[in-house]
Formats: C-alpha cells, structure tokens, sequence
C-alpha cells in the first residue's frame, strides 16, 4: 500500500482530496502547512508528496524540492500556477494540477505518478 504525504493549508480542501485517496486505499498523513510537511518527511517515508502550491509559510516547490532530495515524487496542486511561474522559470519538472480538482482527476494523477515511480 503506497503511502501519500498530502500538505493543504485550506482545511476543507485537505479533508476532501485525504478521504478520496483514503477511499482508494492509500495510507495518508495530512499537514497544513510547510513545517508540518517537512516534519512528516522528516520523520518516514513516503511513495508521494501531493502539496498545494502555495503555503502559509512557503510554498508547494520548497516542499517538492526537499521530498526530491529522498527521491520522493511530488504532485503540485494550485489555483496559481500563473504565480509559481514567477517563482520557478522551469515548471515542466513538476507534476501540477490546477484547481478545483475533480476526484477523478486526483485518483488519475496520483496513481499514474506512483506507477512512474515504480518503473525508475
């Protein structure tokens, strides 16, 4: 069972995408923000980050950079994609999706990141 790391700082948002990946059978830690992500990451490991992009006290690229260190894949999902191309000029090395999200969506994005990560 893969298990799914999930930073979201909009608590309805956080609860909804965690009981659709709950409801499809991954094991799941959910944070609000960034210290609390990296304090999970910190802590054990994970097949998947799945974070918002931007954050309280940072943003969804800080987290995607520190989870790449551990060789963790990252899913960026935003309503701001236009602001985080200021922040990175190189997007095309992450995995975004842009809200609202359909839960269809989110279980299609999630399992075909975790089957990339299993080929490499």
């Amino acid at each position: 069972m893969s298990r799914i790391l999930l930073v979201e700082d909009d608590a309805d948002v956080r609860l909804a995408v965690e009981h659709v990946l709950l409801d499809e059978g991954y094991e799941v830690d959910a944070a609000g923000n960034c210290q609390q992500g990296r304090a999970f990451l910190d802590a054990q490991p994970y097949d998947l980050l799945l974070t918002d992009g931007r954050l309280p006290d940072g943003t969804g690229i800080e987290l995607a950079d520190d989870a790449a260190h551990d060789g963790v894949p990252a899913l960026i999902i935003t309503g701001y994609a236009f602001m985080l191309r200021g922040l990175v000029p190189d997007l095309s090395r992450y995995r975004i999706l842009l809200k609202p999200l359909r839960p269809a969506e989110i279980v299609e994005a999630v399992a075909g990141m975790l089957d990339q990560a299993v080929k490499t």
